[in-house]
This record gives structure tokens, C-alpha cells and sequence, in this order.
């Protein structure tokens, strides 16, 4: 019975945290790029394309985020807020923003199984410090 119990306990832990959107992200500083002071990511613009204003590239920031379930757009929004102003931006613009696979798995008998893509989105922004 105890046993018994442990394991349902353990099926709904193991299926909740299945179910919950998760979001990635890897920053990649330029070599010989300015280093500057964390900004607030409040103050982070995100832009869809590149500014014609007078700016330095700090770094590219690659954000992967679930798709099923999937996060809200503003937690993804606030994620590369948040590792922008770690490098000091003022600003990120999404150079690309695609769903695509990001693995797989086989189920099935070993003669005729089936491959069943997982989907995930990718974005990567370019953070940038306006020059005054």
C-alpha cells in the first residue's frame, strides 16, 4: 500500500514537470566588445530589426523555449530582457524567431517504430548599446 502510494506519488510529480513551459538561454559576449554595467532589463527595448541610430553590438543571446506546453510571449519577452541587461544593453533585435525541431523521440516496436520530432522555438537577438 505504501508502496503503492510512492508511486502514484511519483507519477504525478514526474507528469507535472512534464507539463510545465520551460525557457533557455545562452548569452555570447563579442570578443573585444565593450563591457559595460548591468542596465535594467525594464529599460531593455526589443526591436525587430536593426536600429539606424548609432549603437554597438555587445553580444547575441539565444533564447530556446517548449512549445508544448509553451511560455507566455512575455516570459520569453522578459527572458532576453533579462540576459540583455546582464551584458548592459539598451536595446536587442531578433534576428531570427523560428519553431523548429529540437530533437526526437522512437516509440513503437523495434521493426516498426515511428520517429516523433520535437518542436521547440529558437530566437536569437543581437544586444546593443546606443552611443551617445
Amino acid at each position: 500500500m505504501k508502496s503503492q502510494r510512492l508511486c502514484w506519488s511519483l507519477c504525478a510529480c514526474i507528469g507535472f514537470l512534464a507539463s510545465c513551459a520551460t525557457i533557455n538561454a545562452t548569452t555570447n559576449q563579442y570578443l573585444g566588445a565593450p563591457h559595460f554595467a548591468p542596465s535594467s532589463p525594464s529599460s531593455v527595448e526589443i526591436l525587430r530589426k536593426e536600429p539606424t541610430r548609432l549603437h554597438e553590438r555587445l553580444g547575441e543571446i539565444l533564447v530556446e523555449a517548449s512549445t508544448d506546453p509553451s511560455p507566455s510571449v512575455e516570459k520569453v519577452e522578459q527572458k532576453l530582457r533579462t540576459e540583455a541587461g546582464k551584458l548592459g544593453a539598451d536595446a536587442v533585435f531578433v534576428v531570427y524567431d523560428h519553431l523548429q525541431p529540437v530533437g526526437a523521440y522512437v516509440s513503437g516496436p523495434w521493426w516498426g517504430g515511428w520517429v516523433q520530432p520535437i518542436i521547440g522555438r529558437a530566437l536569437v537577438a543581437v544586444a546593443i548599446k546606443y552611443q551617445s
